[in-house]
């Protein structure tokens, strides 16, 4: 439980300096170069989801929509831990990333309503949309998530086999 809140206060921790940081050194809509064709830093919002999803949509509801998933996807973690967390490693991992990026996002909705986004990958005109270290934790935490179910389900089957030739 220690490490399950440990990973979940560093990555909200990481995620609200950061924000804040950009927020109050850069101006809406500025980039700086950091790495030259590759990345950049730039300030931007976004009031959807991931990529922008709903980000054209007006209205409260789309606000209320995406606290409310986020709110019922921590209750899902929090009963995803309970049951997994003895069963690979690895969950203990994946699990507390998604729930402190999902965290971090909240609290960007809750006090400014849309996210700050910052991380700027690019390369010959292509620009990935623009995301934040609650984005990256929880990109990380569900590919963690999925190689823990794949290890899981290989060690069920050689179990299966085990049982089978004896």
């Amino acid at each position: 439980m220690i490490r399950f809140l440990a990973i979940i206060a560093a990555v909200v921790g990481i995620d609200q300096g950061t924000k804040l940081w950009i927020v109050s050194t850069f101006a809406l809509y500025e980039s700086r170069e950091i790495i030259p064709g590759l990345f950049n830093l730039t300030y931007l919002t976004n009031k959807g989801a991931a990529f922008g999803f709903l980000a054209g949509q007006s209205g409260a509801w789309r606000h209320y929509l995406f606290l409310v998933l986020g709110t019922v996807a921590l209750v899902v973690i929090a009963f995803a831990w309970a049951r997994l967390r003895h069963a690979h490693p690895l969950y203990t991992i994946a699990l507390p990333l998604i729930a402190g990026g999902a965290i971090g996002n909240l609290i960007d909705r809750v006090r400014l309503g849309s996210v700050v986004d910052f991380l700027d990958v690019h390369s010959q005109g292509y620009h990935w949309p623009a995301f934040n270290v609650a984005d990256s934790a929880i990109s990380i935490g569900v590919a963690v998530f999925f190689i823990a179910n794949i290890l899981e389900g290989v060690k069920a089957k050689r179990e299966e086999k085990k049982g089978q030739k004896q």
